[in-house]
């Protein structure tokens, strides 16, 4: 199963997190300040409480940071604030390394997509 996870960040409004699963968006809004890295840590944050909600065993999150990924993958080390969301995935069961992460492209993110309807609004 894939979950879809992307995160954003707008001057405005500050961090914000999508994830899509089975053709739900789940949205998250006004995060707080913060940078467009760490919202996508968030995101994925948020990914893995969906999924685990969701009761899903072993899916497959799929994201357009290919930092985020590579990093929570364990293929690189992590640096400043990412090491505290890394800190926080593992916490939740899933140390760095432990989860399915695939990076799609930006136009096959559905959680990337869900964000831009959300500001064409």
């Amino acid at each position: 199963m894939k979950i879809f996870f992307d995160g954003g960040w707008r001057p405005a409004s500050g961090m914000e997190t999508a994830v899509v699963l089975h053709g739900q968006a789940y949205l998250r809004q006004g995060l707080g300040p913060g940078s467009a890295m760490e919202a996508e840590w968030l995101a994925l944050l948020h990914a893995v409480e969906i999924a685990r909600a969701s009761g899903l065993v072993d899916p497959v999150f799929c994201g357009d940071s290919l930092a985020v990924i590579d990093q929570a993958g364990g293929a690189v080390p992590c640096r400043g604030q990412s090491c505290v969301h890394l800190q926080a995935l593992a916490a939740s069961g899933h140390p760095a390394g432990s989860l399915r992460l695939r990076h799609v492209g930006r136009s096959q993110n559905l959680a990337g997509i869900e964000l831009a309807r959300l500001h064409e609004r």
